[in-house]
């Protein structure tokens, strides 16, 4: 045990290194919804003020009252608070009458179809920019010390879900001896509470951490109220109950399980558990998969199941390994038959997890781009090599058994006797108990009253005297019998080398599932890569989009004064309702009117077309038109006639791409 210690300690210093690295590296939670388009645009200059204001996003989104805060230059809310679905992805909140010019700013806070927080702000003006004061929170949604505190809450979660499940599979499936073993015990215990404790601190976080993120605010009842009308509440609570129904269970595997010593008995008592223990921890898994990743995108209903099994064998895997683990140090003895059984669970599990992890990723990556070019393809490719590594080292730990094996079934065989019974056993035939001492006592006295009657009392009391003694020397004997042999069961565990090999497999095999479980727990907070890629596909076309049309067009009639320029300016710009404007000019740039313009749109792609516009006149040089339709988004080809005398006419084209 000296050589494994000092070795197991300085491993341990270096996951925890490792881990805080990873969780101090761990950015905020990103986005799982991006702002694609707002009426009005941001940065807009509109001429009158707006009845609404409205938002677009790359997702669905959940939305309650004051989710939208518009703010005017004097940083005064002048929306009416009540949010509305506008269809698709659209909401709208409406504004009061009688605005004033100026710059006004928007900032939304919602939470996205997989339970995270996303926000923001952007501005537009009435009439002319203006200075504003408008002060906006200093921290995102989902972050300050609210946020931190949710995240370690994610992280103990999904550990006591794997301690939990994993440890009571190992012992019903693997090592059935193993639900007396205190430290098998602890193990399982101790997962419970940790899941129990983080579920029920993050239903208490969860509406400061998508709302103000203010430490003050965890304990507001409103806010808790809302929180369980929410996807995210419902599942919480969900796993609240499942964890009361996982507490009975417990209660019963390490209480009417282990005391039972009927073999038919205990066979029904081991069907049931696993019915029951099987039921529990898919309702357990399914709390996760109902409010995150695989419950929104492309095939839920498929998804969420295959979520289910996978968090399930991640259990049987990692949570198996550390009961193992801890069975190695810590429990008096553990049959090689166990170990074997784990290692065919191990296998099934990894299988599974291969299966369930291909179709996740292909789900949630969907190109080899986002694979490569997205923090979450990032994080599966390192995933997917520490699991790799856990593959290996398990290899490894299958050898160690086959020699472990071999090589202990004579020292397995005493040590299966729990060391108690050992130590009782050899009290009970070399220590004299106290009835003995106190007759060889009497028999003496009776001789010595023999020979003088005069000393009877006082030889009563010596005995006495004696007898106390030889019962104190008798304990201390027993408590060294079993220090003794606990040390002797060590130094034959600790001087096997199958065991010594097998417990720095495990070991290895455990650190390499703790950086894995928290670059799983960093995963599942981080924009699916799919996602990803479509929030900035259709954030990049809303941008292209998102300017207004402004063409400069040359043109020659042949006729006196017949040379010019046109300037053709649409806004927005897109399909739909446009205003237009034309102004021409002289070489010199000097405007100028001229008998007439003519303007009309073609889409070859679609024939569709020439749709005419015939433009107003406005003032010199200056001609416009309002409700231009562009009725579908392509490349356009813009035709202007240009008419100078009543014979010099020229007409002068120009393709743009109108979305």
């Amino acid at each position: 045990m000296k050589t494994i210690a000092p070795r197991f300690r300085h491993l341990l210093l270096l996951l925890l290194a490792v881990t805080g690295a990873l969780l101090a590296g761990a950015a905020p939670v990103s986005a799982h919804a991006a702002l694609t388009g707002s009426d009005p645009k941001q940065g807009a200059v509109v001429e009158q003020a707006p009845t609404r204001v409205s938002l677009t996003f790359s997702e669905e989104v959940a939305m309650s009252d004051g989710s939208v805060r518009v703010l005017d230059p004097a940083g005064k809310r002048v929306d009416t608070g009540k949010t509305t679905d506008l269809g698709g992805t659209t909401y709208g909140v409406p504004l009061h009458s009688g605005l004033p010019d100026g710059t006004f700013t928007v900032a939304y806070q919602v939470v996205s179809a997989d339970s995270h927080p996303v926000s923001g702000a952007f501005t537009f003006s009435i009439g002319a920019p203006s200075k504003t004061a408008a002060a906006l929170p200093d921290q995102t949604a989902g972050g300050g010390v609210v946020g931190g505190l949710y995240g370690v809450g994610r992280y103990l979660s999904y550990a006591g879900f794997i301690l939990t499940v994993g440890g009571a599979a190992f012992v019903l499936a693997c090592w059935p001896r193993g639900a007396g073993v205190r430290p098998v015990q602890r193990v399982v215990v101790g997962g419970w509470i940790t899941l129990t404790g983080a579920t029920l601190a993050m239903l208490l976080m969860r509406g400061s951490y998508t709302g103000s993120g203010a430490v003050g605010d965890i304990f507001d009842l409103t806010l808790l109220g809302q929180v369980l009308q929410t996807k995210s509440g419902a599942a919480l609570v969900s796993r609240l109950l499942l964890l009361a129904a996982a507490a009975l269970f417990i209660a019963v595997l390490f209480g009417a399980y282990e005391k039972r010593t009927d073999p038919k008995e205990k066979k029904d008592l081991t069907f049931g558990l696993a019915i029951g223990g099987a039921v529990v921890a898919a309702g357990l898994a399914a709390t996760w998969a109902m409010a995150e990743h695989a419950s929104t995108g492309i095939q839920a209903g498929l998804a969420m199941p295959v979520d289910v099994l996978h968090l399930l064998s991640v259990a049987a895997w990692l949570g198996g390994l550390t009961t193992l683990l801890v069975a190695l140090y810590r429990a008096p003895s553990i049959e090689a038959t166990a170990v074997r059984r784990f290692s065919r669970v191990a296998f099934c599990a990894v299988s599974t997890l291969a299966a369930t992890g291909l179709y996740q990723s292909w789900r949630q990556v969907g190109s080899w781009s986002a694979l490569t070019g997205t923090r979450y393809g990032q994080l599966l490719l390192l995933k997917i090599g520490l699991v790799a590594v856990m593959v290996g080292v398990a290899w490894i730990s299958r050898k160690w058994t086959g020699r472990l094996s071999e090589g202990l079934a004579a020292p397995e065989a005493a040590a299966t006797t729990p060391i108690e019974e050992r130590t009782r056993s050899e009290e009970a035939v070399t220590v004299p108990t106290g009835g003995a001492s106190k007759g060889s006592s009497s028999g003496a006295s009776s001789g010595d009253a023999g020979g003088n009657a005069g000393s009877g009392p006082g030889a009563d009391t010596g005995s006495g005297s004696g007898s106390d003694v030889d019962d104190k020397r008798s304990a201390q004997l027993a408590r060294q019998r079993a220090a003794l042999a606990t040390a002797r069961d060590k130094r034959i565990r600790d001087a096997d080398p199958g065991r010594s090999g097998l417990r720095r497999s495990v070991l290895t095999e455990a650190g390499v599932a703790v950086v894995l479980l928290v670059v799983t727990t960093v995963l599942t907070s981080t924009e699916p890569g799919r996602t990803e890629e479509e929030a900035k596909a259709v954030t990049a076309a809303a941008s292209q989009r998102s300017g207004p049309l402004s063409l400069k067009l040359p043109f020659d009639t042949g006729g006196q004064d017949g040379k010019g320029t046109l300037l053709l300016d649409m806004d927005p710009g897109r399909t739909g309702s446009n205003d237009m404007h034309v102004y021409v000019e002289r070489p010199n740039g000097k405007a100028f009117d001229i008998p007439e313009v003519k303007v009309s749109f073609t889409l070859a792609a679609k024939k569709l077309g020439p749709l005419p516009v015939v433009p107003d006149h406005i003032a010199t040089g200056h001609w416009s038109a309002s409700g231009v339709q562009i009725p579908v988004a392509g490349d356009w080809k813009i035709a202007v006639t240009v008419r100078t005398s009543d014979i010099d006419q020229v007409t002068v084209t120009k393709n743009v791409k109108i979305g």
